[in-house]
């Protein structure tokens, strides 16, 4: 795909964003997008933020627990950036008025260390660039009509970042199995579901791993001080206003956010 093309459609995603509108899924709109395109038009709808103000604080990783796999039908992970305008404190109240289709995924956040630059890291090499990890929710929202999103797609419109709360805990990674801790979300003071980090490709240090060797390769290393959002351990959970959630971690504390506002649609 050519740059006008990959311009053309990152500003298409970057001005839906802005309006609280979708679009129709790109792969409906061109038979010519491969998966690299994709990329290079979510790096477009980024650097439209970045332009307007907003800074890179982190990555994410999306698509990882099969709950969400087989809730979008897309079947591998992919990623994502994260801006500073995506971010709430613990038990912080959502807009929705500034979302379109939210819905939300609980999961564990990485605060890193150390730089980590792919390919060749390890899980092992993750704990050790950590400084601390934390539960989180994160409330995804995509600009692609009625959540109709294939890999192509929903890489393309930034793994479907919309923001994220994080816990108060700095949990320290080398001190709890991340695989075998347990996760309990609640919905309204209601258990709603429960999980382990082995959820989440065996392990939520393996997913980050995933995603540190997937951006060498692209020349994009993660820097200390990032937030790594690791992926789902459930699954999502569509929200409206005055639901409240919470999500513990054994051995981590918990993380809680509500929700006030309308979205979009």
């Amino acid at each position: 795909m050519d740059d006008a093309m990959i311009k053309k459609f990152g500003d298409a995603i970057y001005d839906a964003y802005v309006a609280r509108k979708t679009i129709k899924p790109l792969v409906e709109l061109t038979d010519d997008i491969e998966i690299e395109d994709s990329y290079r038009i979510a790096k477009h709808f980024i650097d439209r933020r970045v332009a307007a103000g907003e800074t890179i604080i982190g990555k994410k990783i999306g698509v990882t627990s099969k709950p969400v796999q087989q809730a979008l039908g897309v079947y591998q992970p992919d990623f994502g950036q994260l801006t500073n305008e995506m971010v709430y404190a613990n038990g912080a109240a959502v807009d929705l008025n500034k979302l379109i289709q939210p819905k939300a995924e609980a999961e564990l956040a990485f605060v890193l260390k150390e730089d980590l630059t792919g390919p060749g890291i390890t899980a092992v090499d993750v704990i050790r660039a950590t400084d601390y990890v934390t539960p989180c929710f994160e409330i995804v929202d995509s600009r692609i009509t009625d959540w109709k999103i294939g890999i192509k797609d929903t890489v393309a419109d930034n793994a479907s970042c919309g923001v994220f709360a994080l816990g108060d805990v700095k949990g320290d990674p080398r001190k709890i199995d991340l695989t075998l801790a347990g996760m309990v979300v609640e919905m309204n003071g209601e258990l709603h579901a429960t999980s382990t980090g082995a959820a989440v490709q065996g392990s939520p240090a393996n997913a980050v791993a995933w995603l540190a060797n997937t951006l060498g390769e692209l020349g994009m290393p993660f820097r200390a001080g990032e937030i790594i959002l690791s992926g789902s351990q459930g699954p999502l959970i569509p929200v409206v206003d005055g639901d409240h959630l919470k999500c513990t971690i054994g051995g981590l504390g918990t993380c809680e956010v509500s929700f006030e506002g309308r979205a979009a649609v």
